[in-house]
Formats: structure tokens, C-alpha cells, sequence
């Protein structure tokens, strides 16, 4: 497998007060034909991430058809779990709606900052959200008490919601977290059964964050791409596969993408959303400074 860059489809430039820097964790929804709508958080000059999006024509998706001139979920009530900003994680279309998973930015604690995760439901074609619930639908538990619980991944198979999340384990210090990549399922994608079940774990001590799951299902194989970084250092793409959806073997070097040898995502390159179109499968990926050089595509040989 080999992916190839196609280049840049969004960079921030200020365009309006909810995307003045950064354009992080794009996800595709498709709207209609060839028209798909990326969801992306920006952030206000306040330094808070809001929920907007771009459309475009996949086959031509570096001419923005439209941007969004107001964020689609904006801040949390002052004290809950997303007052500091909410970023977009997931989408699912669930019959007539939209099933917007997203985790919430707050400060309340000594490490730098809480995620977890949240939903947001449209019932107009997804030009609109409104929260499912003021509280998080993933929250702490005993088992997982720790201040990173954000959904990557829902795919719906049957009657069965299938999601993969990251979990932290600890905190090395109040600036940097070390997680993997857990699973668990639900029957309607709002009250999940969460056992703790790693899905994808680290593969040396080293190594701090394993993150951002996306999956696709291809013939009776689940290719899932991540991202992981050592240390606090930056974001290399990685690859994982499996047969039951549940346990991953990691294969890093199938990833079949890396930094660039120079320009908006030589220094990393991280959270990856592929999903593919006409038979052709794409991703949406994030480069330098976690989504502060917006985000671009690449497409599968």
C-alpha cells in the first residue's frame, strides 16, 4: 500500500473569528454524488477549538466550494466538560440523522488539559448540531480514571455499534499523556460497554501516544491507520491490522505514508481519516503543528 499526496485542501488564514489559526482532525462526510463536507475544528483568537466545515468536490477538493461562516457546535456551558473548545472525532449518518462525535477542551485539572468525548446530533443534514447531552457519553470510570477518553472511530455492523478510542493509562507529567487505543460497542451509539479491551498497544516503552484511530473493512480484514509519537515528540503515521475488529497486530511500516522532505507537513503527520469513494480510498490527515498548517489529502495507488 502507498499512499500519494495530493496536497494541502485547507489552511487557516483568519477567514472568520471560529477558524483564526488551525484546521485540525478533518472528517469527511459525503453529502451528495462527488459533494462530501469536512468537518474540522479551528480556533477562536481566544485559543478555543469551534466545530465548522468545508465542502467540496472530492475529485477537486483543494477548490473550496463553501466554508462555513459560523461554527456548527460551538462552547459547552461555562463549567462543563467542553467549555474550553470542542473538536470533531467521528460522523456517522444514522438513518434520517448525524451522529457528530466530538470530545471537549477543559482546564479543570493540573495536566494541561481534559478530553472527553461527547455527542452532537443534526436532524437538518448536518448544517446544524445540538448536544445529545451537557455531559459526556464516555466518561471516567475506575477502571479508566484518567483524562483522555476520546472517540476515534464508530462503525455500525448489524445491530452492533463498533468504536475505538483513546484511553490513557497515566500521565507521564501535566504535559503529556500516555495512551493506546481501546474498544468497545453499544447497541444504539449513546450508551457504550466499555471492558477496558486494548485494541492497539504500544509497541515499545518509549512511546507515548498511540492515537486517532480510523477503519475500514475490506473483504473479512479491519485496516486501521493511526498516529503515534515517542516521547513528546511529533506524529508518524501508523498501520494495524485485524481480523475481529477487536485485536490489532501493528504494522507501521504498511503505512504507506511519512513526513515530506520539506512544506506544511515535513516536521509530522498525524490525525488520518481515510474512507473511500467510487471504490478509490482516501485520507484526510493533518500535518506541522497538529493541524496549525490546516489539512490535505492523499489517495491509495
Amino acid at each position: 500500500m502507498k499512499w500519494v499526496k495530493k496536497g494541502l485542501i485547507f489552511s487557516p488564514e483568519g477567514q472568520h473569528d471560529w477558524v483564526t489559526s488551525h484546521a485540525m482532525l478533518p472528517i469527511a462526510d459525503r453529502i451528495d454524488g462527488d459533494l462530501y463536507r469536512i468537518y474540522f475544528s479551528g480556533r477562536d483568537r481566544s485559543n478555543r477549538s469551534l466545530i465548522g466545515y468545508v465542502e467540496v468536490d472530492i475529485n477537486y477538493p483543494q477548490k473550496i466550494l463553501k466554508l462555513s461562516t459560523e461554527p456548527v457546535l460551538g462552547l459547552g456551558a461555562l463549567g462543563a466538560f467542553d467549555d474550553n473548545g470542542v473538536s470533531p472525532t467521528w460522523l456517522v449518518n444514522n438513518g434520517r440523522e448525524k451522529y457528530l462525535y466530538y470530545f471537549g477542551w477543559n482546564k479543570g485539572s493540573l495536566v494541561r488539559a481534559a478530553e472527553v468525548s461527547g455527542l452532537a446530533i443534526s436532524g437538518d443534514g448536518g448544517l446544524t448540531f445540538e448536544r445529545y447531552s451537557k455531559a459526556p457519553v464516555i466518561d471516567r470510570t475506575d477502571a479508566e480514571p484518567f483524562l483522555i477518553l476520546v472517540i476515534s472511530c464508530v462503525l455500525i455492523e448489524g445491530k452492533t455499534w463498533r468504536m475505538w478510542y483513546d484511553s490513557a493509562d497515566r500521565w507521564l507529567s501535566p504535559e503529556l499523556p500516555r495512551y493506546n487505543i481501546k474498544y468497545a460497542e453499544s447497541t444504539d451509539g449513546i450508551h457504550w460497554s466499555r471492558k477496558g479491551v486494548v485494541s492497539v498497544t504500544y509497541k515499545s516503552d518509549d512511546e507515548s501516544r498511540v492515537s486517532r484511530a480510523s477503519v475500514i473493512k475490506e473483504n473479512d480484514t479491519y485496516k486501521m491507520w493511526l498516529c503515534y509519537a515517542m516521547g513528546s515528540g511529533g506524529y508518524r503515521m501508523g498501520y494495524a491490522e485485524s481480523g475481529d475488529g477487536i485485536h490489532y497486530e501493528r504494522m507501521d511500516h504498511k503505512a504507506g505514508i511519512d513526513v515530506s522532505s520539506s512544506g506544511w507537513d515535513s516536521e509530522m503527520v498525524c490525525y488520518p481519516h481515510v474512507f473511500t469513494h467510487n471504490g478509490q480510498n482516501f485520507m484526510l490527515y493533518n500535518g506541522n503543528g497538529y493541524g496549525k498548517t490546516g489539512f490535505g489529502y492523499a489517495v491509495m495507488e
